[in-house]
This record gives structure tokens, sequence and C-alpha cells, in this order.
């Protein structure tokens, strides 16, 4: 078993042009069923402003190809999926 903790010292990196996408920060998981479906990071580029924060990114949990001692490899996300957090989902 592997713990969030253990994730997020990780970096996520794109398999297909070694990008560097950031770290973990949160996952989401299906409440149903305890799944995770997704994990959300923390744009590496991107900076918080005062009042505002950084931009985060999803990717899906089948878009992980492996999770090695160091580093998280995933596929090229589709496109920015940034993570929205919906007030009435659960």
């Amino acid at each position: 078993m592997v713990r969030l903790s253990e994730l997020q010292i990780k970096e996520v990196i794109v398999i297909n042009d070694g990008r560097r996408l950031g770290h973990i920060i949160d996952l989401e998981i299906d409440p149903e069923q305890g799944r995770i479906l997704a994990i959300i990071l923390q744009m590496r580029e991107a900076k918080g402003s005062f009042f505002g924060k950084a931009e985060e990114l999803l990717i899906y949990w089948n878009q992980i190809v492996t999770i090695g001692a160091d580093v998280i490899l995933v596929e090229e996300p589709d496109g920015p999926q940034l993570y929205i957090q919906e007030s009435n989902r659960y």
C-alpha cells in the first residue's frame, strides 16, 4: 500500500517528452468504491498570486503509466484539464 505522503514526494513526468508537470497535492477518490479516480497536481510553472492559488491539473488514473521509486510517469494530458471542484457534487 502506498500513502499519499509517499506519492507527494514523487515528481510527475510526461513519458512522451520528459516534461515535468509537478507534484501531487491531492487525490480525487470515488466515495462509493473507495478507488482513486485521478491525481491532482499543482502546475510546476504556475505560481499563485497573493490572494489566489496556483492552477491545478487533473490526471486521470488510467493515464498513469507507472509509479516508480522517484517519479510517476504519465501519458500526455489531452489538454488543460484544470481541476474545478463542484460544490454540489456530494
